[in-house]
């Protein structure tokens, strides 16, 4: 464990995270909530006609962590599909069970690696 977990670059995107306004007409809508910290993240979509997200809205009741994962979804997410965002997923769990690729269009998971060292925070 070299580098600390909560570093300045998690800390930096934890107090700017983008679309901190609900959808007040979602087309879907996830919430997920932390069995270890009980943090808390409710994201919202809307679709274009080809089926990439249009608008999104999220709602972070979070740690530093959770902060700084809802600021890189926010700034990353619109123009993505939903095949895109689960291939996107798998690619982040498996970077943080020790895989070296980040996934691919998300170079700030990189922040992320100091957390492979610590399992129960994925």
């Amino acid at each position: 464990m070299s580098e600390p977990l909560y570093n300045t670059a998690i800390l930096r995107l934890a107090a700017a995270i983008p679309h901190q306004t609900r959808l007040a007409e979602p087309q879907g809508t996830s919430r997920k909530v932390s069995p270890i910290c009980g943090s808390r993240v409710t994201a919202d979509v809307g679709l274009d006609g080809e089926g990439r997200v249009a608008l999104f809205g999220q709602e972070v009741r979070a740690c530093a962590l959770g902060q700084a994962s809802a600021s890189i979804l926010g700034g990353g997410v619109i123009g993505k599909t939903a095949i895109e965002l689960r291939g996107a997923h798998a690619a982040l769990a498996a970077f943080l069970k020790g895989d070296d690729d980040v996934p691919d269009g998300w170079p700030d998971l990189e922040i992320f690696r100091p957390a492979q060292a610590y399992k129960a925070r994925h």
